[in-house]
């Protein structure tokens, strides 16, 4: 208002004195303070204010009165009913920014209001005992629990009465819920999923015997924890690859949650074997080649160039580049490179932690691929089988195939060049980290050894396997009665103690 006035007056003023020439100057003078006064009366005009739309109301899963209730077995994917729920709470976040002003004005301030809500309610899943609750979908993509607060009721018949709703509603109001299995998220922000509680659905993890004593499940006091190959799949913290261009990708986190497969697998098998006591420890290196005397054993990587996260991969003091590098089937590796020096540590410590007895159980891969030319020591022709069974190393030509070195003490060199002469003293400790200082040798002794010095170094181990299925090679022999091969495990087994 000031500006069109002051404009007016100073037109007319600047007129009487200056002629045309002072009436246009007058204007611009009187527009320049009246501005000036609007802006100092007038702070609305500065101010532009805008507010998100606000929530009314909030939509509900699903809750029906009468609703039948699951009864689960194995492992089930159910959706369940809202038993309970709060209110929404409303959340303002003001932010204000400013904007620069035009010609002969002042600048403008942009406030605005989002509203943000969140909901506390509880989901009925299924009657009676669930010993685990596995994943968890909202609006049909994995949801990871990490994220919320949530508290998972297993059902039984003497559960007490969740906290928060408890606190709620006061006590002695609130029912336990006994003998239902149900979910309670605290305060869960709705903003990712439209203001709303998101369509849940739960993976339930019930024993089909759980209550029977003498059923396998419950029976099961053992197991061998495989596959013994993937560079950090016993690794319990999460480990990341780099592609150097801002992309990252998993090596060991697959599940649902923001935990490493190792745990989360862990978890699973104590759900489902109650009375498990012990855990047999694959870690694998690899072979190439049925002639003993031929054959190196060597830990391998699936690719010779990846960038690892927090944790680089070293197997024996070996880096990623001096690996064996395994050999592809359609461009991917046709096994799991060897799990890492520091993720076998942390695969004993997570065993022990839990109770369990670790057996230690060096492995051997042989990774012999397709349209290789090596000679066949149990056919003399070009090729051996495409990644054939370890139990088929032997001595070349093997024994019953003319020229065959069995019983004879060239068999015995070719078994002993297959072992290697690795020493204890080949090997030095430094913490949890095993270095090998012995020179080239790539045999199994080496292998075996050091992974006999880091069990140590992590801690110990309860039992230990040197062997693995040298079927044919036990069998070679450098006389009528002398088989060197179990000549040299049983050296090996001394050693190991």
């Amino acid at each position: 208002m000031a500006t069109l006035v002051l404009e007016a007056a100073g037109q007319i003023i600047g007129t009487a004195i200056g002629g045309p020439i002072g009436g246009t100057i007058g204007a611009a003078l009187g527009t320049i303070g009246g501005a000036a006064i609007d802006n100092a009366l007038f702070a609305s005009n500065n101010r532009n204010t805008r507010e998100s739309p606000r929530l009314a109301d909030t939509a509900i899963q699903a809750s029906s009165e009468g609703a039948a209730i699951p009864v689960v077995y194995g492992r089930v994917r159910v959706a369940g009913e809202i038993i309970w729920a709060t209110r929404f709470k409303e959340t303002a976040v003001t932010t204000s920014q400013s904007a620069g002003g035009g010609k002969g004005g002042g600048g403008t301030t942009v406030v605005s209001t989002n509203y943000l809500y969140s909901i506390s309610f509880a989901v009925g899943l299924a009657e009676g005992v669930v010993h685990g609750l596995g994943r968890v979908w909202a609006d049909g993509k994995l949801f990871d629990l990490s994220t919320a607060v949530t508290r998972f009721h297993s059902g039984t018949e003497d559960q007490s009465a969740d906290p928060l709703i408890e606190t709620i509603e006061g006590s002695g109001n609130t029912p336990a819920y006994r003998g239902l299995c149900y979910v309670v998220f605290e305060n869960l922000a709705l903003a990712a999923f439209g203001n709303r509680i998101p369509q849940l659905q739960f993976e339930l993890i019930r024993s089909l015997s759980a209550d029977n004593p003498d059923s396998l499940e419950s029976r099961l006091a053992g197991v061998a924890l495989i596959p013994g190959a993937g560079e950090f799949v016993y690794a319990t913290d999460a480990v990341n690859a780099d592609d150097g261009k801002g992309t990252t990708t998993p090596q060991n986190v697959h599940g649902s949650t923001a935990v490493a497969d190792m745990v989360a697998s862990l978890d699973d098998l104590e759900t489902l074997a109650p009375n498990l006591g012990a855990v047999s420890l694959v870690v694998g290196w690899f072979g190439d080649n049925l002639r003993a005397d031929h054959c190196t054993v060597k830990p391998g990587v699936e690719v010779a160039d990846k960038i690892t996260y927090p944790e680089t991969w070293s197997v024996n003091g070996v880096a990623r580049t001096d690996a064996h590098a395994i050999s592809l089937v359609d461009g991917r590796p046709a096994y799991g490179g060897t799990p890492s020096d520091g993720s076998v540590v942390q695969a004993i410590a997570i065993l022990k932690a839990r109770g369990l007895r670790v057996m230690f159980c060096p492995f051997l891969f042989m990774d012999i691929p397709a349209a290789n030319a090596l000679s066949d020591p149990y056919t003399g022709a070009a090729g051996q089988p495409v990644y054939p069974w370890r139990g088929r190393i032997t001595c070349d030509p093997a024994p019953g195939v003319g020229g065959s070195p069995d019983k004879t003490g060239t068999a015995a060199t070719q078994v002993d060049a297959f072992f290697g002469g690795a020493a204890i003293g080949d090997f030095s400790v430094s913490g949890t980290q095993v270095h090998w200082t012995g020179g080239t040798d790539w045999g199994w002794r080496r292998m075996v050894l050091h992974y006999a010095h880091l069990c140590a170094a992590a801690g110990g181990v309860d039992a230990f396997l040197i062997g693995s299925e040298f079927v044919a090679l036990n069998r070679v022999r450098s006389s009528s009665t002398n088989y060197p091969a179990v000549q040299a495990l049983k050296t090996l087994a001394a050693d190991v103690r």
